[in-house]
């Protein structure tokens, strides 16, 4: 239970830093949609490049996150050769990665369909370079337990973004998409200077400090202190280990694969419905779908929040003897909070419209189908962990890949005929297959019991709660619909509680 307890406590703080970045950021949705209408396909082009620069972030850092977590958490390994080989290998190949795009922006702006605005391409490729090499500080950030300047700098980022959009946008009057690409390169760049201290670790033999002389006093209070402290202890460490390198890659390749396919399933919809889509209004179908989805994306928060504390966590405790219990509890209280979240956002969907432009609005009815398909992505990342904490990664690129086939061929066969509708139902399919497909080999690979009974009665419970809400909106005035939905949810929360929290229960009972 004190497992858990830090587990929620992580969670909460990046939850926080995530949710609040998530809620501001959603002032650019309305500021964009305002200045870009659905029919110029401005916030389309928005849309399609943000999907490229997704998939790039991940073949970029080739899952050298979960990879840094796994070695850095081995007893034989030393966590702070660990920690800068790391770096020093996403840093080298995030650089080259930008020599080649400027050698060939010419051709590459004109494959993405970008003649005009090469612009577009460099910049926001020169960010997601930059983007890849924070990725490993912040994961240090993470591995230290340092989480409150995690979620600020998350915060930052965003703070300074929203600003800067907001002069050109708003006081200047601009309405040009590619400003939107300009601000994120100089905030992203921006954040780069914050990690001073975390880069210079990575570059120097670790001086003894007052700080490190002070823990190194308090190393016997436990194995977990002892490690937190091992990586700032004084002795000199290589610096970059081409051993290691072998190593590393060897174990983060199939997630390099897993992580393509994952992203493609969130991306590829996004990416391929220019080339695929038969309008002529490509880029405003896809404006207005990009803009509704932005609404389902409190499951994105929830799932990245969840991840951010329970990577490290899982391989701190992959030790442990209670570990696969403990697992089996979270992935219970992962789905309970995420079909809540779920209900909320269906059940005030009618005020929540008002985050995008009214000429977009057209595109809400696939809201309840992207959250469905985000709950899966998370529960699917929940299930993973067998295949990482048994060192069979391989595993996750056979499911992720086959459900990515799955989803890429749904676009491919119905988008033409029945547009971004089919982008959504086909995010359900590749994640649903990607879910069912890592559930039933991790039972026989690596079991664990999860309470598959209470999971179902939640869902179902979940599924009849929304068949209700949607019905009665198009039915019953505002005010009715609201107040029916706002039931319906305190139901479901009160069944949460009643039967999840039987302390709380018994005080509310002898009050």
């Amino acid at each position: 239970m004190a497992n858990l307890k830090s587990l929620a406590k992580d969670t909460a703080i990046y939850g926080l830093s995530s949710i609040i970045g998530r809620f501001l950021n959603y002032l650019l949705v309305p500021l964009y949609t305002a200045k870009m209408s659905a029919e110029s396909g401005g916030y389309g082009v928005i849309t399609n490049m943000y999907a490229y620069v997704a998939l790039l972030l991940v073949i970029l850092t080739y899952g050298m996150e979960t990879t840094f977590f796994r070695f850095a958490n081995k007893v034989e390994e030393d966590a702070r050769t660990v920690y800068s080989t790391t770096l020093i290998m996403v840093g080298t190949t995030s650089l080259l990665f930008v020599a080649m795009v400027f050698a060939f922006i010419g051709p590459l702006s004109r494959f993405m369909g970008y003649p005009d605005h090469p612009s577009y391409v460099w910049v926001m490729f020169t960010t997601v370079a930059i983007d890849a090499f924070q990725c490993i500080t912040f994961a240090y950030l993470r591995y230290k337990h340092k989480a409150l300047k995690f979620a600020a700098l998350k915060l930052l980022f965003i703070v300074m973004n929203i600003a800067m959009n907001l002069i050109y946008y708003v006081v200047m009057g601009g309405n040009e998409v590619g400003y939107a690409f300009y601000i994120n390169l100089v905030c992203t760049a921006s954040i780069t200077l914050f990690f001073y201290r975390e880069i210079a670790e990575a570059f120097h033999r670790y001086p003894k400090t007052k700080e490190s002389s002070e823990e190194t006093a308090t190393a016997e209070q436990g194995e977990e202190r002892c490690r937190i402290v091992d990586i700032n202890a004084a002795r000199p460490v290589k610096r970059f280990d081409g051993k290691l390198v072998g190593r590393m890659l060897s174990y983060s390749w199939p997630i390099l694969i897993l992580g393509i396919a994952g992203i493609l399933n969130q991306t590829a919809d996004k990416i391929l419905f220019p080339y695929v889509y038969k309008g002529g209004d490509a880029h405003s179908q896809l404006g207005i779908y990009g803009a509704a989805s932005k609404i389902a994306m409190i499951m994105a928060m929830i799932t990245q929040a969840f991840r951010y504390a329970y990577e490290p966590f899982v391989f701190g405790k992959s030790r442990d003897k209670d570990n696969r219990e403990t697992y089996a509890k979270a992935m219970k209280y992962f789905i309970i909070f995420t079909l809540l979240a779920f209900l909320v956002v269906v059940g005030y969907l009618d005020i929540l419209k008002y985050i995008i432009g009214r000429d977009y609005w057209q595109g809400l009815r696939v809201v309840p189908i992207v959250m469905a398909a985000e709950i899966m992505m998370g529960v699917y990342f929940n299930l993973s962990f067998w295949y990482k904490l048994i060192d069979k990664t391989i595993w996750g690129a056979w499911f992720s890949g086959i459900g990515c086939m799955v989803l890429i061929a749904i676009n491919v066969m119905f988008v033409p005929r029945y547009g971004y509708m089919a982008c959504a139902w086909a995010g359900v399919a590749g994640y649903g297959t990607a879910m069912v497909l890592s559930y039933v080999v991790g039972q026989k690979k690596y079991p664990i019991n999860y309470p598959m009974k209470d999971i179902f009665i939640y869902v179902c419970l979940a599924a009849f709660a929304t068949y209700w809400m949607m019905g009665w909106r198009e039915t019953l005035p505002l005010w009715a619909s609201l107040a029916l939905n706002t039931m319906a949810v305190l139901f479901f929360a009160g069944v949460i509680a009643y039967y999840e929290f039987p302390q709380l229960r018994n005080k509310l009972i002898k009050k």
